[in-house]
């Protein structure tokens, strides 16, 4: 079965989308029309912009959401039969599954984006990668951390989590997973504690919009963060899409679900992130890339 999968933010790059923009006519047409929508010209800041205009959350998430969703169109002509994002990319795959439009997706990342920056900006925090630990103990040591937030954020593999707190949270979580014998714990450069409740003044201010926008039935099956099982029920996917600001990513149920619901071949639809996640997950599945030449 196809399975479509969409990466977040994390691996934008200046210069971003625009060989599909000289190759393309389609995505040409999608650039023009996201700056029109937006007021600006994100396709300039993609293309041209430094690497440090491309970290602004304001701007790497619509990168990023642009990049995936006109790499699918233009170099994918069959449906999915099911979908999935990791973070800011289940909103690129509810596009790819007409459950969204690109528009209103559009607009809703831009303002996920403010939203998230403005939390950012409230509190200093920030997230870290731990490495090759056993899951259930790291979750164990962010349940014990009492009077500073730290929780897991994404559960990217069985290898491989994310933690997410504030900074003083974070330094605890170092020193208790060290004492129990973590050997790698990295620092991310990220702006503050996504998928965490320091984001819940986010997730308030974005819930508006997304109660607003039109969310239809998705031409396939969704698997979404919060859940990490498959829906078409539009009002779901509505409320898992506004709690997913302060829920992890549950990036390693997801593809285990999708395996066993039948998924034999993943393609990821711009920069390669995801092929190596699911591939530490399950070996043995098919994995191609479309739209990492950037």
């Amino acid at each position: 079965m196809k399975s479509y999968v969409f990466p977040g933010q994390g691996s934008q790059q200046p210069g971003m989308g625009k060989i599909l923009y000289d190759n393309f006519s389609s995505a040409k047409d999608i650039f023009l029309l996201a700056d029109k929508v937006l007021g600006f010209p994100i396709s300039e800041i993609m293309f041209f912009g430094t690497e440090e205009e491309l970290k602004q959350t304001k701007y790497t998430q619509l990168a990023m959401f642009l990049h995936g969703y006109i790499s699918y169109k233009c170099l994918e002509r069959n449906n999915p039969d099911m979908v999935a994002g990791h973070s800011l990319g289940e909103y690129t795959a509810l596009v790819a599954a007409n459950c969204l439009s690109f528009e209103e997706a559009l607009l809703l990342v831009e303002k996920r984006a403010v939203a998230m920056q403005k939390a950012c900006d409230k509190q200093k925090s920030g997230m870290a990668a731990v490495l090759k630990f056993d899951v259930e103990k790291i979750k164990a040591i962010c349940d014990s951390i009492k009077d500073e937030i730290v929780v897991p954020a994404n559960y990217n593999s069985h290898q491989q989590v994310v933690i997410s707190g504030s900074l003083k949270g974070l330094e605890i979580a170092y020193k208790k997973l060290a004492e129990e014998g973590a050997k790698r714990v990295l620092p991310l450069k990220v702006g503050g504690a996504f998928h965490s409740p320091l984001m819940q003044s986010a997730q308030d201010e974005l819930a508006e919009s997304i109660n607003k926008c039109h969310i239809k039935n998705p031409i396939c099956p969704i698997y979404q963060n919060v859940t990490a099982l498959p829906t078409t029920d539009p009002e779901e996917i509505r409320q898992n899409l506004i709690l997913q600001l302060t829920y992890p990513v549950r990036w390693t149920e997801i593809i285990e679900n999708m395996i066993s619901n039948g998924a034999d071949c993943f393609r990821e639809f711009g920069p390669s992130v995801l092929n190596s996640l699911i591939k530490r997950i399950n070996p043995e599945v098919v994995t191609e890339n479309y739209g990492n030449e950037m």
